[in-house]
Parts: structure tokens; sequence; C-alpha cells
């Protein structure tokens, strides 16, 4: 009966593909035809990586691509052969059991008037998933899945060449999450002085042996978000937004997706080694919890801690025995409560694995170097680089202490403080088999999407200044040249700086029209040069030579953003805290943003380029800076795709191997 309703669909089925390919709204990103592949074409793999695989065979019962009266081939089948040769099933392949059939349905829009008529198209599905396999020999591998009697779908993967030899003992992998060439410019223009055009001191970023370039786009859209973008550079695997660790599939659990690998999990697997994640983020966050997250959505903030603490329960995976070092903010998950994974208290789950728990940068100092260690030091983000250092005052207005008690977190160490406490944490735990640390300095990202440009950049100078501590800490501890440094971003924004600004001219005309404010704007010659480097009688912030000495002069950057809100520009540092560009307005919709009233407001009014239901700036295109120094660097020239980010480094740690390797989790 399958055959003969298949045999008058399939000519409507192959003009149907073609509508709903490439557009603002996908049945499953991935997925293109009725069959689906997971992971999809042209995926690259490293040998022995562990992953999940997925099969499914979409019947849509209505809409453009309406198939079969919406009943999915069961008996679908699927081989796979390496370098054209002999193919075999799956499961003979694997050598596993046939998994059990899944079925489920879901629905989506196909395009904006779909959704505006709200009128959604429903999808029966049937699926197997193949857990936790691997591929140990390098080569080309063919996957192909047959169904509906003469349909096919086929999916090309390659396992990349062999890499047992460990060539670094430790990694260190310092995230400016959103930085882009642009911000460091500007970063550099702020905090190092130039006479005649020619800077008297630069970056550390700027004396990097090696850089490279990464393209940042996501499996199934050309901008992504970070935790996809985080998920690439840990994984070697491209993902969908919002997820990480997983291909995407359209089931109806977040956390049954096909699984990847992830760095930190292959690291403790093979050599057992040490490992740490540090934030200025909520712990929580996309970037830091990519390292051992398995699901389609990074909101899922208390499970992720669980996740990251215990490990993946609902099928067998990797463990990776828990992070050494865990610094960052997000108390919320932490502190029992509605925003913790089932309620629980995970100051105590964690100290019940043997961690000391520290909650501020003195205890953080104090923690003893042989245990493991958690570090949450406020609710939510870590107040940024700016606020903690020129402007304190901000700091008192938050309800932030992470114990739960009403009233400001205080005593909140930077990312310089938290990187190098988590180096000789890892140093002495990871000992000969050593470690591998991410450290993100993520409100370079989240000032930037608020278009409060100073903050964004103080908090990428702090960045370069803990590069910079890093590098004379390594040297002191004698691992400097044991150590692979690289320095990275996950995305970017459209931000430049086109001119300078005379901001007291600007605040002269608070009596004229916007038009007339715009004349304080100069531009080429009229720009000037930077102001943020002449020091001024009674102004000295005692935060040494590679920060701005006037980070409120008379002439300052005028900069922009390629895609914002409508909202209202002034230029100069906002002394009262992070700005809010665009906001709802009384009577007007919930999700209708206008300026800010309350923003700025002796500036004027720059029209928006995104969607009237965005509040903030978002992520751009743009490829962005990859440096490295130490064993492997010279590996990190050129342009390359961000998931080469993950294999060069997965390269350099020897983690490639022809068979499955367990030495590690020697349970430290």
């Amino acid at each position: 009966m399958i055959s003969s309703r298949i045999s008058g669909a399939l000519a409507l089925l192959a003009t149907s593909l073609s509508v709903v390919s490439g557009q603002t709204f996908q049945r499953l990103g991935t997925c293109p035809t009725l069959g689906c592949i997971l992971p999809p074409d042209q995926q690259d793999f490293l040998p022995g990586q562990h992953f999940d695989i997925r099969f499914e065979v979409h019947a849509p019962k209505n809409g453009s691509e309406a198939f079969n009266d919406g009943v999915p081939d069961e008996k679908f089948t699927v081989t796979i052969a390496k370098d054209n040769g002999k193919p075999q099933s799956i499961a003979s392949f694997f050598e596993l059991k046939e998994p059990s059939l899944e079925k489920w349905t879901f629905s989506w829009y196909e395009d904006l008037f779909a959704q505006d008529a709200k009128t959604p198209s429903v999808v029966n599905v049937a699926s197997k998933i193949y857990r936790q396999v691997a591929l140990y020999e390098p080569g080309t591998y063919t996957v192909t899945l047959n169904y509906y009697s003469g349909k096919t779908t086929t999916a090309t993967w390659v396992v990349r060449p062999l890499a047992t030899k460990k060539k670094a003992k430790n990694v260190i992998l310092f995230i400016g999450d959103g930085m882009t060439t642009n911000m460091i410019t500007a970063a550099r223009l702020l905090a190092h002085k130039s006479i005649n055009g020619k800077y008297q001191s630069t970056l550390q970023l700027d004396k990097f042996p090696t850089l490279g370039h990464q393209m940042t786009h996501s499996i199934d859209s050309f901008i992504t978000d970070s935790a996809n973008s985080a998920s690439a550079l840990y994984t070697g695997h491209k993902t969908t937004v919002n997820a990480m660790g997983v291909y995407v599939d359209s089931s109806p659990d977040k956390f049954d997706d096909p699984k990847v690998e992830t760095i930190v999990e292959l690291l403790k697997r093979i050599w057992g080694s040490a490992w740490g994640a540090v934030s200025t983020a909520f712990i929580a966050d996309a970037t830091p919890t990519a390292l051992t997250a398995h699901t389609r959505s990074r909101y899922e903030y208390g499970a992720l801690i669980e996740q990251a603490l215990n490990g993946f329960s609902n099928t067998s995976w990797t463990k990776q025995d828990g992070p050494d070092v865990y610094f960052g903010g997000g108390a919320e998950q932490f502190l029992p409560g509605s925003a913790s994974y089932q309620g629980k208290d995970y100051f105590a789950e964690f100290a019940k694995k043997g961690y000391s728990v520290s909650l501020n940068k003195t205890s953080l100092l104090a923690l003893p170097d042989d245990k493991k260690a958690l570090g949450i030091f406020c609710k939510s983000n870590l107040p940024v680089w700016l606020d903690r250092n020129i402007f304190p005052e901000n700091t008192l207005k938050l309800k932030n202490d992470p114990s739960g008690a009403s009233g400001p977190a205080k005593d909140i160490p930077g990312q310089k403080e938290m990187t190098l406490k988590a180096i000789d944490i890892l140093h002495k735990r990871g000992g000969k088999d050593g470690f591998f640390l991410m450290s993100e300095a993520a409100s370079i990202d989240k000032q930037m999407h608020v278009l409060d440009y100073e903050r964004a950049l103080g908090d990428l100078l702090e960045l370069d200044d803990t590069v910079r501590a890093t590098i004379q800490k390594l040297q002191d501890l004698g691992e400097l040249n044991n150590t692979l440094i690289v320095v990275t971003a996950d995305h970017g924004h459209g931000f430049d700086v086109f001119g300078g600004a005379d901001t007291k001219y600007l605040a002269a005309q608070h009596d004229k029209d916007d038009r007339h404010k715009r004349s304080a704007v100069g531009v080429y010659h009229e720009s000037g040069l930077s102001q943020y480097t002449v020091e001024q009688p009674g102004i000295s912030y005692n935060t040494g030579p590679n920060f701005p000495v006037n980070w409120d002069p008379r002439y300052v950057i005028a900069a922009g953003t390629g895609a914002a809100p409508d909202r209202r520009e002034q230029y100069g540092v906002g002394k009262n805290g992070s700005r809010t560009p665009a906001t709802t307005l009384t009577g007007m919709g919930d999700d209708d943003y206008y300026v800010n009233p309350t923003d700025r407001t002796g500036g004027f009014v720059v029209n928006g380029t995104l969607p009237t239901t965005e509040s903030q700036g978002v992520h751009s295109l743009t490829d962005v800076p990859v440096f490295a120094q130490g064993p492997c660097s010279g590996n990190f020239g050129g342009v390359y795709s961000n998931t080469d980010v993950f294999f060069k480094i997965a390269s350099c740690l020897g983690l490639g191997h022809p068979t499955k390797k367990t030495d590690g989790g020697k349970g430290r």
C-alpha cells in the first residue's frame, strides 16, 4: 500500500522541496529532503571521536511538502561504506544491535505568511538512533539512507588523519566572546599611546607570532550564536543556533539529540588530564557549558550545571568526571530553588564531590591547589571591568550576592585573578598529564549587544591583560614552552570606529535638532587623535599601563554597529552603568521596541536596522581572528572554518587514535 502512494507523489516531492529549502524557517535545518541523516553530509571526525547517529524519515501531512498521506516509511534501511568499499548495514558495521523504531509528530511554519496565518505544517516521523559509535580509520565514508521505495539521502563523512602523539602538555584557549579585529583595533587606540602615528606600546595580542582567521557561520544559517559556535570550537562539528554538543533532530526531547564528543571529554578519556573553565558570564552560559553540554537548548541552565558535574545520565556517554576548576558568575543555578536543577543546592552537590567552594576573591586566592575548585562570585554575569575598576559605585546598586543574601556581591575577582588561580590548580592537579583551560571574556559580547562600546572595550583590554599575565605565570611555572595558547572569538558584531566626537560641543546643542547635533562628529582629518591616553590633572585610576588614563575625555571615539535597534547616540562613556538603548513604551506592544527615552538624552536619534521586536544589537557574519603561540602554533595561520580550531587543538593534544583509548579517568 505504501508503494502505490509513493509512486504518485515523487514528482510532486521533487518540485516542492525547492520551495522550502534555504528559507527563514526550516523543517529541519540539515535535512532539505524527507530523509535525514544526522550527522549530515560534509562532516569531519577525529579518529576515535564518539558520536551518535540518527536517521529520520519525514511524512508531511499538509503544506507544500505534503507527501504519502502523512505516513512515514518505517522500513527504511541504511548502509555505510568506506572509500568506495562494499556497503554494510549500520548495525553490522558498528557491531550494534538494531535499535527500536521511534515515532513522533512535530510542526513548523513554512514561511512568514504561514506564521501570520497561524497555519503550521504537520510532519510525522519514523526514526532510529545508534548511540556512541566511532570511526577509527582515516578516510571517506558514505552513508546512504534508503526510503520510500527508491528515494535516497547520502552523507559523505571524512575521518581526519591520526594524531596519537601529544605535542603540547597544556592548552589554554582564551575566547573573547563577540570579539573582532575592529574591536581589537579600537581597544589598542584607547589604551596605548601613539606619537605621530607610531604606537609607543601595543597589546599583548599584537605580539603573538601566529595570526589566522576563522569562519563562524553555523550549519544551517550564516549568522551564528554563542552556543553552536562554541560547540564548533570544542567538537569540530557545526550545529544549529542554541544547540551544543549535538546535531539537532526533530524529536520532542531536548536531551536525546545525537551527541558528539567534546575536547574535554576526549582529553579526560584518553589522557586523564585536568581541565577547567573560567568565564566572566554566569557559568551556565553557552561558552563555558558547551565544554560538557549535549542539548539543543542552551537555556536549560540548571540541567547544564548537572551535566557539567555528573555527565550525561539518560544514555551511555563519556564520563569527564566534572571540571577541576569552574569559576564565574551565575549563583542562581547553584542556590536551591526554581533556577537550579530539580531545586537542588549545587554548592552542596559540588562540595559532596570534593570541591572547595569560593564566593569571593579573598577565598578564591586562598583555595588549595590540590583540590577541585568551584568559584561562583555573583548572581548573573560578573560586573564588567569598567564598573569594577572605574565606576565601582555602579556595582553597589546590584542585588547579586552569590550567597543569596540581599545586596550586592563584594570582593569580586576579574578574569585575570580567576585565570591565574585556575592555572595554579590545574598545573598541580594535572601534573605530568597536563591540562586544558578555557577562559572567556564574556561581556565583550554582552556589552556590544547593548551598544555600550566603552564597556565592551574595557573587557577586551581586561582579556589582553589576562593573556599578558598568563604568559608570565606560565614562564614562572616553567610551563610556557609546554603550553599552546590560543586566543580567538566565537563570532563577531558589525562594530567599527568611524571618527571622533566632541562631547562638549554635542552637549551644548541640547536645544538644537538632531541633524545639527550630528555636526559634533568628526570624520577623516577631523576625527583627530586619541585623548584616552592623555593624562589629566586629578584623574588617576591606578589600573596600570595597559588601560586608558582617561575614560572620559572631551574628544571620544565615534563608533557604531551595522545591526542595532532604534536608539539615541551621545558618544562617550556612560557613567551610570550599562545602557539600555531600546525599550517598550506604555500603550505599545510588549515586543515592540523604541528609542529608550532615558538613555543618552543629550544625543541624537539613529534609526535601527533590525526588526522592531529586537531590543539589542545582533551578531554578524564577519570572520574572527585566531592568535596562537607555543607548540603547534604555526598550524593556526590562514583562513579556515571554526571547526578546524578543534581539529588543530585536538591534533596537538594527540587525541586522534586508531583504537578505543581509555587510559584517562584516573580519578584525581
